[in-house]
């Protein structure tokens, strides 16, 4: 059970994360792995009409896809981002700072697809996030979402400080399963057809990516969940 923080320390974080990338926000693109080029693309999404990006960061994915003419809407805790976001992205992205979980409860819009790259679903409680992410999708809508896989025996809520062991104690944490669990948790937030794997690296021995599609239930959720 990770030990209770405060948002302003965690968004104290992005926004020290967000300083050291904004000044160099790369052009349109959506990249599911850490290597570039490598592995599937936007044909995960399917074909929507509208997206929703948990943990926006740079907004270089929702740029892509809204070049593409779909509706692209991000979130992301960091007001350092989310502005340098805006500057570059504005003008076809629509961009909202805040905390995913408070963001989803409260916000009410449907999308065709939520998805997530090395973003929001990597840093927030599965228990309490899937379920606001299949209440915000369309019947039938997709959810995807990348990160790295698990450190084998090293599953759950994983800590992470920035900035190296001196100084301030800036933590967050990252939430770690096999892909055979991710199955399990969206199964119970009523998410159906989950498929989770993990992509080699293009070099032999080097970090993978686990990347994860589930689809939306057809019908609306009951307020006790799935059955």
């Amino acid at each position: 059970m990770p030990a209770r923080h405060h948002h302003a320390d965690e968004r104290d974080l992005w926004d020290a994360y967000a300083s050291s990338v904004a000044r160099e926000i790369g052009p349109p693109v959506l990249n599911w792995t850490q290597y570039a080029g490598h592995g599937p693309g936007v044909e995960l999404l399917g074909s929507p009409s509208s997206v929703l990006e948990i943990g926006c960061g740079t907004g270089r994915a929702l740029a892509c896809l809204a070049e593409r003419g779909v509706k692209a809407t991000g979130v992301d805790m960091s007001p350092v981002m989310v502005e340098a976001a805006r500057e570059r992205w504005g003008d076809l992205v629509a961009f909202h700072c805040a905390e995913v979980l408070g963001f989803l409860g409260g916000h009410g819009e449907r999308y065709d697809a939520v998805y997530s790259v090395f973003g929001a679903v990597w840093f927030t409680d599965p228990a309490k996030l899937l379920p606001l992410v299949a209440e915000a999708l369309r019947p039938g809508g997709v959810l995807v979402f990348s990160h790295p896989p698990a450190i084998p025996g090293a599953y759950g809520p994983q800590g992470m400080y920035k900035g190296g062991f001196a100084g301030r104690a800036q933590f967050t944490y990252r939430y770690s399963y096999t892909p055979r669990r991710w199955k399990s948790l969206l199964a119970r937030a009523g998410f159906t057809a989950a498929e989770a794997h993990v992509l080699d690296a293009p070099e032999p021995g080097h970090i993978g990516t686990l990347i994860v599609r589930a689809v939306a239930p057809s019908g609306p959720l009951s307020a006790a969940g799935p059955r």
